[in-house]
Formats: C-alpha cells, structure tokens, sequence
C-alpha cells in the first residue's frame, strides 16, 4: 500500500484543522444561562454568570446536532483555548453546533453549582431547539478531564424537567443523549481520582456520601447515554482507570459504548492536532458520532 493507515488519517486531519476548514462559520456569540442571576449566585461579576459560547456551523452545513463542551481544569479554571474553541471549530466542521459551556469554578463556587451550569445548559439548547434548528433527541455532552467528569455527572444525574415550572427552560429534559469524555475525572473515592479535583468541587473534608454520589462510575444505570471514552496510559495527572471503570459499568448496564486508550500521550492534549497517533482520535470519535446517527441531516422541529 502506498499510504500506511497513519497517512490516511493525516490527511484527514490536515482538511479539519486547516485554516479555511472553519473560515465560513460565523463569529461565536455569547449568551447567560440565567440572565436574573444563576441559582447559589454570590455576586454579580463574570465569574458569579455561567456562559454558552455558540459555534454555528458554516451555512448550510449544520446537521441538526448539538453538544455542550466542557473545557477541563480541575474545577478551578477553564482551558477553554484547546478544549474549548478549537473543539467547537471541530465538531463545527462536522456539521453539529457547538455550545461551550463556563461554568462556575473554585474557590468560590463547589457542588452542586457546576452541575447545575451543565444541566441547564442542556436543558437550554434543548428547550431552543427550533431558534437553532436543532433536533431535541440529538443534544451530546462532552469533557476533558474535570470537565469529563462534569459531562459524566451530567450523563449519570438527570431528570425529565418540571412541567409545571415556570422557566419554559426548565420544562425540559436535562439527560444528554450521548456522553464525549476525553482523559476524564470519573472516580472521587478511589486510588486513581484526581485529588485536586475532587478538592475543588466538594472541599477538603467532604462527605463520604457525596463522595460516593459524584463517583460517577457507580452511578452508571440502563439509562445512561451511550459513550465515547479517550484516554492514555501515560497520563499520570488522570490515570486511564478512570476511563476504564466507567466503560466497564456501561458494560455491566448494557449501555453502548466505544473506549480508546493510547500507549503514549500526557494530559491535557485536546485535539491533539500536532500528534500523528493520539490526532486519531476525533477521527474515531466523529466515525462512533455517525454511527450513532449525530452526523446524518434531519429535518429540525416546527415546534
């Protein structure tokens, strides 16, 4: 053969990461999740408003697929650069419109804020479905790192909305439809937990049940969404048993689900853009996203 596979994949790469690749998509716009104040609020300045970023795909383009991003950082900042923009510019360049999500952050916000950001987040894109032209059963969530372990609290902590709230945002289901998690933070209790993390979102001394409840692997039901887990077994920040123990739980529940752990890698890669090897990944990943139907154009709601 004259192209090894690696080649292959190169070549695909280099069109989603070029420069022209993303050039027709508009300019990203801003919005707050709660324009009268997020719930637990204790100020009014940036840090105290969670954000969506929109990234709307080229013209035209646009498949009716969304998925919230949520950049990593241990829960005490946001790497929205490499696990942020460039993955909306990403997922863009497959037709789906990206949301990147700011969510409250430490030492000033821990649990439940954060996921509260995330649930109404989705609860948000969802219950907007017909402003972006959206399909309301094709709304993902993805993480890196601490984010991953936000996105899974996401995909394991949901509920079907409030029919009677007022908010028509809340009337809406907050369960994702499938779950992205990349390097994640999925264990609080266990060898293998990210302590900065854990420390971040619940405090130095937390409660063991808490603890236990945000140990997302053990949360893990049938009705928890199919997933796309990418991992290392380099990564010493986050080791890949995270990874691993929550495919297995999805394993035991009989949830779809697709794992990719590389030999060689850190953390915190992103895209991995400049990486021959680990910049397969979000080749398997928009190749599992297909399968599961995200990538395919379908007619948007009326209503």
């Amino acid at each position: 053969m004259k192209n090894s596979m690696l080649d292959v994949f190169a070549a695909v790469l280099a069109s989603l990461f070029s420069v022209t690749a993303f050039a027709e998509s508009p300019a990203p716009t801003e919005l707050e999740l709660w324009p009268n104040g997020a719930p637990g609020a204790v100020g009014q300045e940036s840090v105290d408003k969670p954000t969506l970023t929109v990234f709307l795909p080229p013209e035209g383009k646009a498949n009716g697929s969304a998925i919230v991003i949520c950049p990593g950082g241990g829960y005490g900042h946001l790497a929205v650069g490499h696990e942020g923009k460039d993955v909306g510019a990403w997922l863009n360049s497959h037709g789906i419109t990206a949301f990147m999500l700011k969510y409250r952050l430490a030492p000033r916000y821990r649990h439940p804020a954060p996921l509260q950001d995330a649930q109404r987040a989705i609860r948000t894109v969802r219950a907007r479905a017909v402003e972006w032209k959206l399909d309301p059963q094709r709304i993902g969530i993805l993480g890196f790192s601490a984010g991953g372990h936000l996105a899974s609290t996401a995909g394991t902590h949901f509920d079907s909305g409030n029919a009677e709230a007022q908010d028509p945002i809340d009337k809406a289901s907050c369960r994702p439809d499938l779950l992205i998690l990349c390097y994640p933070v999925i264990s609080l209790n266990s060898s293998f937990t990210h302590v900065g993390s854990r420390n971040n979102l619940l405090g130095m001394t937390p409660d063991a049940k808490l603890v236990e409840n945000l140990s997302n692997e053990k949360q893990v039901t049938r009705e928890t969404p199919p997933t796309f887990l990418f991992h290392t077994s380099a990564d010493t920040g986050v080791p890949p048993e995270n990874s691993v123990v929550f495919y297995m739980a999805l394993r035991a529940k009989g949830v779809p689900g697709e794992m990719h752990i590389y030999e060689k890698g850190g953390h915190g890669v992103g895209l991995a853009a400049n990486d021959p090897v680990l910049s397969t990944w979000p080749v398997r990943c928009a190749a599992w996203m297909d399968a599961r139907g995200f990538l395919k154009a379908a007619a948007p709601p009326t209503k």
